[in-house]
């Protein structure tokens, strides 16, 4: 059972094989009627244009002088939500977090915060710093990538968080972490960026599992903590809080912060926030394949089987082939395969260094696409 206020948690698969189904996936001025930009009319919340179409904030609020963690926090709590949403038929059984995304009633969370109450048609409730509660539409939702967009019409008059750049951070340099761990609204904690581009899986089973190409943290992140910001010292949202490590491997009712945690850059929230907006879906590139993820000798990635007439049918990938880079970014194993590819879009053309046998060979793949 998933617990009240569950934070994902940190996989190391076991060794088996998985489809390597894989992939990623400014505003307009204010003033302009929101009408004007209504998407698809079966799904509430869409909007003609994605992000683009909407009232986005990118300049940081804070100068770097005055980014310290006081300010970060009077800037953000008010753009911090809680989300509240129906869990296995329960009422409010699932809690976490998500900020404003733009003046337009959209909010950013985690998938798995509510993929139960999505999948049961069940209430999404969203409230703010003062309390105040909006009912919610759910939008759209990634489980590939661990992300959904709420729509609340009344969310309009609350601050949209900026967006930062998850690539201009440095390890070392500090970080905010902001939302509703435990129950507990409007929760501030701070620490540095502990590592980037981290393969993570999150997930407790292969059914719900993401790959995340994750920003580490040693912020406090605890169960409720899922779908807030991590913000940088200048007031901008770098990423999304999706994940927590934890002593047994994944996190449970009982597991909590052990200083690393886990957050989905924003590069990547942007992607599929704007497919979301424009569609109510998002996309991700596949090559139709298969991969081991449970080696992790950092000799590479393993081709277990590939799917014939898949993109990596058609650029001669075989069984048994070892993935060792991605467009020259070293690879380690089927985990970090994943992520690499997932930050690519569908369409792009990818060299794959490999070694078949004694020889290695660099073959270019071109990602299809699948909806997920």
């Amino acid at each position: 059972m998933v617990p009240r206020g569950r934070v994902s948690g940190w996989i190391w698969p076991v060794v088996t094989t998985i489809a390597l189904v894989v992939g990623v996936t400014g505003g307009v001025a204010g003033g302009v009627a929101y009408e004007r930009y209504h998407g698809d009319e079966t799904t509430p919340g869409t909007v003609v244009g994605g992000l683009g179409g909407v009232d986005t904030v990118s300049a940081p609020p804070l100068s770097a002088e005055n980014g310290s963690i006081a300010a970060v926090a009077q800037k953000l709590l008010p753009s911090t939500v809680q989300i509240s949403a129906e869990y296995d038929g329960q009422a409010n059984g699932a809690t976490g977090s998500g900020f404003v995304l733009d003046r337009q009633g959209h909010v950013v969370t985690n998938n798995h915060v509510v993929s139960s109450a999505a999948s049961d048609d069940g209430p999404i409730e969203i409230v703010d710093q003062d309390g105040n509660r909006y009912t919610a539409t759910l939008v759209g939702r990634s489980a590939v990538y661990d992300l959904a967009v709420l729509y609340a019409p009344g969310v309009k008059d609350l601050r949209p968080a900026s967006l930062g750049r998850s690539a201009a951070l440095q390890v070392g340099e500090g970080v905010v972490a902001i939302g509703s761990p435990l129950g507990l609204s409007s929760t501030v904690t701070a620490g540095i960026v502990s590592a980037l581009h981290r393969p993570v899986t999150t997930g407790d089973t292969a059914d719900d599992s993401s790959y995340i190409n994750a920003v580490q943290t040693d912020a406090a992140i605890n169960p409720g903590n899922s779908g807030g910001p991590l913000v940088n010292l200048r007031g901008q949202v770098v990423g999304v809080n999706s994940a927590i490590a934890t002593t047994g491997g994944s996190a449970s009712g009982e597991a909590g912060n052990i200083g690393v945690g886990f957050a989905i850059p924003i590069e990547q929230v942007r992607v599929t926030a704007d497919q979301i907006l424009r569609t109510g879906e998002a996309s991700y590139p596949v090559i139709g394949a298969k991969v081991q993820t449970g080696q992790n000798d950092g000799s590479g990635a393993e081709i277990d089987e590939v799917v014939k007439g898949t993109p990596a049918d058609d650029a001669g990938l075989e069984k048994g082939d070892i993935v060792t880079a991605v467009d020259g970014e070293r690879v380690t194993d089927g985990i970090a395969l994943i992520v690499a590819i997932r930050a690519h879009q569908p369409g792009e053309t990818l060299d794959f260094t490999i070694e078949r046998g004694s020889d290695e060979q660099v073959i270019s793949v071109t990602l299809g696409s699948e909806t997920g």
